[in-house]
């Protein structure tokens, strides 16, 4: 898995005012949790931007103050009205213990269904996967080349090594359905036919 480098610098004051002082500077308030110690610091808006607005799963290589830690984003809080970050929590990555993330489902190959006019529909972006931080995926795999109309890849036939799957089995990643098209053409043949 990629890992981005960030660097912070750790905050005296916690509060309201000094929260808002930061994001007037271009900075975003952050949190750092899960190991021996909680860290309070500020990170610039920009250096969050190739982290959080990519479909793509990064481990995150902090420096506060010259102290290094490897984590990963756990939650974020967006302004309602701009959509800039407000807030941002990291967890301290351990290697000796399970994290759980959304891993993008990457789409490989051309279902049989599709070429015959059926419509792909992709119900699962992202799967929630809980491994040990060097097992975890860049991306899950599903394939195509088996899909006819009809037809769909679930959860369950998901197989990874080393990691799970926490979705519910029996949901559906994607599936073929029958396109307007394809419905109105085998409607037609069965009247010809008749």
């Amino acid at each position: 898995m990629k890992s981005i480098a960030i660097s912070g610098s750790l905050r005296e004051n916690v509060g309201k005012r000094d929260a808002k002082e930061l994001r007037y500077e271009g900075k975003v308030p952050a949190v750092l949790y899960g190991g021996k110690k909680q860290y309070h610091f500020a990170v610039s808006a920009a250096d969050l931007k190739s982290l959080v607005y990519t479909p793509d799963v990064h481990f995150v290589d902090l420096d506060l103050d010259g102290q290094k830690f490897k984590a990963i984003i756990q939650e974020m809080q967006f302004h309602p009205l701009n959509d800039l970050i407000r807030h941002i929590d990291f967890l301290e990555l351990d290697d000796k213990k399970e994290v759980v993330m959304n891993i993008p489902v990457a789409l490989t190959g051309t279902s049989p269904g599709v070429r015959s006019g059926g419509k792909l529909i992709q119900k699962l972006r992202k799967l929630r996967v809980k491994a040990l931080p060097n097992d975890i995926p860049q991306q899950i795999e599903v394939s195509l080349n088996a899909l006819e109309v009809g037809k769909s890849v679930r959860v369950e036939e998901i197989k990874l090594k080393n990691a799970r799957v926490l979705n519910n089995a029996d949901d559906t990643i994607v599936s073929v359905g029958m396109s307007r098209a394809l419905r109105q053409a085998e409607q037609e043949a069965a009247k010809t036919g008749k």
